[in-house]
């Protein structure tokens, strides 16, 4: 039996047209998974024009990246991963310092590299790139401190970079600040260099005097022109007030220097910087972070016991409640009690406890001193040349950054 040709056209007609409503809802389906994983921005980038755009999509916050407000993410324990860490590696970031790629120094075990940080009670959300520059869009993010602080600047560019057309992204440094611009999302992430927050003598920021220190108590001005405006404020100030018990300052009369006790100065350069942000930030358009303490680990004797050394050689992080002498309990108050009377909400980011536990993540030998990397001879004396105040990269300041991520998502969950 023959069929009739008037019959045989419209099954020409009606076959293409399913194939096309097949691929129509395959490419459809398709999309709308990909949006759904906040993929979308990324296919958008490498499909289309590198001219384009990135395609505004929400953020999907899953419930299992929220917090519960009764889970302190700062309080828990660091477990062993070397699955889903380090986050990134030295070679892929080409913005980290000499300073801080110990590996590349030389530092022969990676280990410090394979630690997550387990909140009691929670977990912390896996650190997503594209949803960290979606909520830095058309916002300016600045870590504002000394050279720990830089430490974190440098890992948050690492954790983003990677997702990052080429072309689209790039570093400047214009003292004493570093600006990382993102022109896909039109967000900047920036340092300023400003060790003590407050005014001092080493300001400049490569040449910066370390061992005579005058600060200006009663002054942030020349700095806080720079801070203005910024959507996000991320500070810092510690080490460099631990020098000695004592430093110079001035405070009302530039001629007038005297010898301050540290904890008497920090209290007033915070209270100066309390006043800033009093009186300059806008908490409807800001936010406002403090990191506290960045432990160091000097005497090996706190967590040994009856050995004279430092954390040179240290490969694994301490795993039982610890508290050195490198982390000061009074200043650790006076910023609590700064912040607390605030009117403007400024956030603890409380790093301290958990940074107290890694001795094994500084930079020990295998890093700098005075901008130039230690000898064979110098990294065989640890005792003299041990660096145990920074940190390495990949490593303890990305966690830093994962807890900043996380409050990032609650905020713009709760928006």
């Amino acid at each position: 039996m023959t069929s009739h040709p008037s019959q045989n056209h419209r099954i020409l007609f009606i076959f293409p047209l399913a194939l096309l409503s097949l691929f129509l809802l395959g490419t459809f389906r398709f999309l709308l998974d990909n949006l759904k994983n906040n993929q979308f921005q990324f296919l958008w980038q490498t499909s289309f024009s590198r001219h384009s755009k990135f395609l505004r999509v929400p953020i999907n916050v899953s419930e299992n990246e929220i917090i519960e407000e009764s889970c302190n993410v700062f309080e828990g324990n660091w477990v062993w991963d070397n699955v889903t860490y380090p986050l990134y590696r030295e070679e892929t970031c080409p913005y980290l310092v000499k300073q801080v790629t110990c590996l590349r120094n030389g530092r022969p075990d990676s280990l410090f590299q394979n630690w997550r940080w387990q909140p009691h009670g929670c977990n912390l959300p896996r650190f997503n790139a594209l949803k960290m520059l979606e909520m830095l869009r058309d916002k300016r993010l600045m870590f504002i401190g000394d050279s720990i602080q830089r430490g974190m600047f440098e890992s948050m560019v690492c954790l983003v970079q990677s997702v990052i057309a080429d072309g689209y992204h790039s570093i400047k440094r214009v003292p004493p600040r570093k600006i990382f611009r993102i022109e896909e999302f039109n967000a900047s992430i920036e340092y300023y260099w400003a060790p003590f927050m407050v005014e001092s003598i080493s300001d400049h920021a490569t040449n910066h005097t370390v061992m005579k220190r005058l600060v200006k108590l009663d002054s942030v001005e020349k700095h806080s022109k720079l801070w203005e405006g910024v959507d996000i404020l991320v500070f810092e100030s510690y080490v460099w007030w631990m020098h000695k018990p004592f430093i110079n300052a001035t405070y009302g009369s530039r001629e007038n220097v005297r010898e301050y006790n540290v904890t008497t100065a920090y209290r007033l350069a915070l209270e100066t910087w309390a006043n800033w942000i009093e009186s300059s930030v806008n908490p409807q358009k800001q936010k406002v972070f403090f990191a506290t303490m960045s432990p160091t680990h000097l005497w090996n004797w706190e967590w040994k016991g009856g050995i004279d050394g430092n954390c040179f050689n240290e490969t694994q992080p301490i795993l039982e409640l610890y508290w050195g002498t490198g982390s000061n309990l009074e200043i650790m108050s006076i910023l609590k009690d700064v912040i607390g009377k605030l009117q403007v909400d400024v956030r603890l980011l409380n790093i301290t406890q958990l940074s107290e536990y890694r001795k094994d993540g500084h930079t020990s030998v295998f890093g700098e001193r005075r901008g130039k990397l230690l000898t064979r001879e110098q990294r065989s004396e640890p005792k003299t040349y041990a660096d145990c105040i920074h940190w390495c990269l990949p490593g303890v300041p990305d966690t830093w950054n994962e807890l900043l991520y996380a409050i990032f998502l609650q905020d713009y969950r709760n928006h």
